[in-house]
């Protein structure tokens, strides 16, 4: 509400059509302004005094008015500065308030290409590894242990979910602490914002993730190089995977996915889910299946390999189905693989 300290009492106009009235209370009435409520901060709600606007006014004078976006981002900077200092101050209270409100906040983010990017970095939180509590981005970066260079995060549709990723298991492992991302549009705002800092945002469940020690970097190429007609029959054996490798720093799992490039597992389900993805084909990530080196399967399928290929087949299948229904991802032939369990089973 905008009320003009100017107003005579028995002023009284209605704009039906514009969406805007003004009663002989001298209250200014708008079910929604965009010019000076972003929609971020959408869920506030309050009176503005105000000598300066003209009672003469319509929506379209409203655009221009230059008092209006000077009142605008007086707006703006008071709701952040008491959003700050909330969550500062009553930080139970805004937790409360940020599982109501924080999709919002973060959807901000994503919006208009990022422009409003550094109003709102500071007000986002996401549960993570650490006690599986709320953590803002400064307070990660302020725990990071000396020599971490990037902010870690895994997404996911939830929290279980995503602490059965291996390579969650794996970073933990190391020391450090990962951001659970379990809202649609959370990984959208962490690519838009790119770094916090200095800092930048490195998905667990890339590729390029490099938390491998220079000896087990070294063991990787070795047997990578030594194994690529294998790992490149496997390739073929599964289909629709961009490559397959061995890694050494897996923890305790056989196999896992990652991806290569910028669009991740749940991006890409994202955006499958989307209006019209069927039709106009929506975009799929490049997935790669990492093959623990210290699992005993390692030595099986190069045991195998030249020697009883149909069962190494059946192996490498039953590796990429299982890898897929840890990442989330749904099986392409769910009787291809019932088929497979009962039968090793049956041995």
């Amino acid at each position: 509400m905008f009320v003009p300290s100017h107003a005579p009492y028995n002023y009284y106009t209605k704009e039906y059509e514009k969406g805007l009235e003004l009663y002989s209370s001298g209250v200014m009435i708008m079910e929604k302004c965009s010019e000076l409520l972003p929609d971020y901060f959408g869920f506030v709600r309050g009176v503005v005094d105000s000598s300066d606007l003209s009672l003469n006014i319509s929506r379209e004078m409203l655009q221009h008015d230059r008092q209006l976006k000077i009142m605008a981002k007086a707006i703006e900077k008071k709701i952040k500065s008491e959003l700050e200092k909330m969550l500062r101050e009553e930080r139970e209270k805004y937790e409360k308030f940020f599982d109501a409100f924080g999709v919002q906040l973060k959807y901000g983010i994503y919006a208009d290409y990022g422009m409003h990017k550094d109003v709102l970095c500071d007000l986002i939180m996401f549960k993570s590894s650490r006690e599986g509590k709320y953590v803002t981005l400064r307070e990660y970066t302020e725990n990071m242990p000396e020599g971490q260079s990037e902010i870690y995060y895994a997404a996911g549709e939830s929290i279980a979910r995503i602490e059965m990723l291996p390579q969650v298991r794996t970073v933990k492992a190391k020391g450090y602490e990962v951001l659970y991302l379990t809202d649609e549009v959370d990984e959208f705002a962490l690519r838009v914002l790119g770094k916090y800092g200095e800092k930048e945002f490195k998905n667990v469940t890339a590729e390029s993730l490099d938390l491998a020690t220079e000896e087990e970097k070294a063991r990787e190429k070795s047997e990578n190089e030594d194994s690529s007609s294998l790992l490149n029959y496997i390739k073929e054996v599964i289909g629709g995977v961009a490559a397959v490798k061995f890694s050494a720093s897996l923890t305790d799992v056989a196999a896992c996915l990652s991806t290569e490039g910028d669009l991740s597992v749940e991006m890409a389900k994202i955006l499958g889910r989307m209006p019209g993805a069927e039709e106009m084909g929506a975009p799929e990530a490049s997935v790669v299946l990492e093959i623990n080196l210290s699992h005993p399967i390692a030595g099986k399928l190069k045991a195998l390999f030249g020697n009883d290929n149909e069962t190494l087949k059946k192996y490498a299948k039953m590796l990429w189905y299982s890898a897929c229904l840890v990442s989330g991802i749904a099986l392409t032939d769910p009787i291809e693989y019932t088929s497979l369990v009962t039968e090793l089973m049956s041995k």
